[in-house]
């Protein structure tokens, strides 16, 4: 089958090469086969190895333009392929796209090594490193990144060292790639055991009745891939673990978390566990209140499947608050609305419906935004319902990156996709309180793309280190439920009257309840995920089967203080961001970025939230910026002072 997919004809590909005349120059999706990736990819591959080469045999001595800008804008027809592809791949993933990403996936990781490993262009690369006196800062960030691109990638190991490193690249594609698979066929055999899918689980356990189905439920959630069944990953993570630490021990790091985190905010596995350390206790400690709460409701001892449903309960009791009430009001299609009435206000972004741009699935929506002043900022879909060929979870990516050549702005191509429930005949699709926060999450990445204004495509938009992009995300959750903001669109999709005031304090007032489980779910998970990656080699020799990895995980929860009626949010086995999504040793990043969104938040507040004083700093400093500065200068910039870490658990009434 794969050889069948590359080799489809002279002109297999070719809609790749065009240049599009479309609206705004989107994609085709209507012209595009599933035969046109491989060889469009393999072309786009070997143009950039031609514009290297350029690079490296330019006569004349490297300076910013003629290496670090060129490289910039190299790639262009593999960067084009690879948004079409990649972007799809995870939406509508049917066994002939799989087929094609088993194909390129090895391929890909080759060429990249065969740019990051080259010694003439490392040459021409360090020669601009070590004098960037005359670059700008944004100059200065686009050439560290690229210079420690290749120190992280073996450039400087032996002839030995670069061909094992290759080949461990290459082969942990292919495994992240699989384990992704994997998960999708185990989440549609959730879906068909159960009757809903993995997205809709803590709606169901909120409202099912049957305990005995809560169990069975639970159970069929919390062991997903390691039913020692062909979808079974409990090998491909020993795998790709002992592969990611190898490769960090050829680059002298003791372990993969050193490695992984040598270029995050952190910086090292210590800062991060000393950090996680007080949000977990705190959690717990929370956490006991809440199970005694629901424990006097129940009756009865609290199992974990009886979590979100006797949570429930006392939320109803507590704070007179049943999502059943509040849904109608959260019907999809206006909460779209108020997303876009949200950055509107605060941002001056304009969004309006654009039926003139082809869309790659008839349930998804596409849009333009513009500026305050009419000017493009780019083109966004919104793809949010489920379906059986999508991964699970909530995402931004993009289509096309922002970036300047030659004076233009080439506007970025952004998609948001989730999975929430899909309309019917009968009723429209309705969120819950935390899907609306998925929703103005998700955009709120967007928002970090559409307004950057960098030149040059490393360090755009949401290119920015991993403990640093989620601050923005969830900094747009504060404005959910803001009642200005809910004015603008939750209505009863029945009778069209706006949500009562009174429902709206009930809102703001369990924002905070159930967070002991909440945040240690996130935190738990969190551990794990960085406790896998402090194992060295020898730890890793004593994992021999799945029941070793069970027994890792209950020591690990043991160590860290959950308590047994809670498990981390993602178990080993379908933890996704960590094996197949780019949060390796860095899903801590969604709490560290919650210190510095939370602590901005505050500000916000005390300013006013709609201040546009505030809300103009915030985007010039922030959103526009994109990677074109460290972190901390930013935040130091916006704020004038250190985060502060309490600020954390003072959002989440964890104090």
């Amino acid at each position: 089958m794969m050889t069948t997919l590359a080799a489809c004809g002279p002109k297999a590909g070719k809609v790749f090469d065009e240049d599009w005349k479309t609206p705004y120059g989107t994609a085709p999706f209507s012209r595009i086969a599933v035969a046109d990736y491989v060889p469009a990819v393999k072309a786009g591959i070997e143009a950039q190895k031609a514009e290297i080469r350029a690079i490296v045999a330019n006569p004349d001595a490297p300076t910013f333009e003629n290496t670090i800008a060129a490289y910039e804008r190299s790639g262009k027809l593999l960067a084009k392929v690879s948004g079409v592809f990649y972007n799809l791949s995870e939406s509508d993933s049917t066994p002939a796209m799989q087929a094609v990403e088993e194909e390129i996936t090895p391929i890909m990781s080759e060429a990249d090594d065969a740019i990051f490993m080259d010694e003439g262009f490392f040459a021409r690369v360090k020669a601009v490193y070590d004098d960037m006196s005359g670059l700008d800062r944004e100059q200065q960030m686009v050439t560290t990144k690229l210079y420690q691109r290749f120190e992280r990638n073996g450039v400087g190991l032996d002839a030995a060292g670069k061909a094992r490193f290759a080949e461990i690249n290459s082969r942990l594609a292919v495994l992240s790639q699989k384990f992704g698979q994997n998960l999708l066929a185990e989440n549609n055999a959730f879906r068909d055991a159960i009757g809903v899918t993995v997205s809709e689980y803590p709606a169901f356990m909120t409202t099912c009745e049957d305990r005995a189905l809560r169990e069975k439920a639970f159970k069929a959630y919390s062991n997903r891939c390691n039913n020692g069944n062909e979808y079974d990953n409990n090998a491909i993570v020993l795998e790709i673990m002992k592969l990611r630490t190898e490769k960090a021990n050829l680059l002298g790091y003791k372990n993969s978390a050193e490695y992984l985190l040598a270029d995050k905010m952190a910086g090292d596995p210590e800062t991060v566990d000393a950090f996680l350390k007080p949000i977990m206790d705190a959690s717990m400690r929370k956490a006991r209140e809440e199970m005694a709460d629901m424990e006097a409701v129940a009756g009865h001892d609290i199992e974990p499947w009886d979590w979100f449903y006797y949570a429930e309960k006392v939320r109803a009791l507590k704070y007179d608050l049943d999502e059943s009430v509040t849904k109608p009001y959260f019907q999809a299609d206006s909460v779209s609305k108020g997303v876009f009435f949200a950055a509107k206000k605060v941002y001056g972004v304009n969004v309006e419906p654009a039926p003139e741009v082809e869309v790659y699935n008839p349930v998804v929506k596409a849009y333009k935004l513009t500026d305050a002043d009419g000017s493009l900022l780019g083109i966004f879909y919104q793809d949010w319902f489920s379906r059986d060929t999508k991964r699970g979870g909530a995402w931004m990516n993009n289509f096309r990156d922002q970036y300047v050549e030659n004076g233009v702005d080439t506007r970025p191509v952004i998609v948001n996709v989730c999975n929430f429930v899909p309309p019917t005949e009968e009723v429209p699709s309705m969120l819950t309180i935390d899907q609306v926060q998925t929703a103005f999450h998700e955009f709120g990445h967007a928002l970090h793309g559409f307004l950057t204004k960098c030149r040059y495509p490393d360090v755009s938009g949401t290119s920015v280190k991993r403990d640093f992009v989620e601050m923005f995300s969830q900094f747009n959750e504060n404005f959910a439920f803001e009642p200005e903001i809910l004015a603008a669109y939750a209505n009863d999709w029945r009778t069209g009257e706006p949500i009562p005031a009174a429902l709206v304090e009930k809102i703001g007032n369990s924002l905070k309840f159930n967070q002991g489980f909440m945040t240690g779910e996130l935190c738990a998970a969190s551990i794990l995920d960085m406790k896998w990656h402090e194992l060295t080699l020898d730890d890793l020799a004593n994992f021999t089967d799945a029941q070793s990895i069970r027994d890792f995980e209950t020591k690990v929860c043991g160590e860290m203080g959950l308590i047994d009626e809670i498990i981390p949010r993602y178990r080993t086995t379908y933890f996704n961001h960590i094996f197949n999504s780019g949060y390796s040793a860095g899903y801590y990043s969604y709490l560290w970025s919650e210190v510095l969104d939370v602590d901005a938040w505050e500000k916000f507040k005390a300013d006013g939230v709609f201040n546009p004083a505030t809300d103009k700093a915030f985007r010039e400093t922030f959103l526009e910026k994109g990677g074109s500065e460290e972190p901390m200068v930013l935040f130091h910039r916006f704020m004038g002072e250190d985060p502060d870490p309490a600020a954390l658990l003072r959002a989440r009434g964890l104090e």
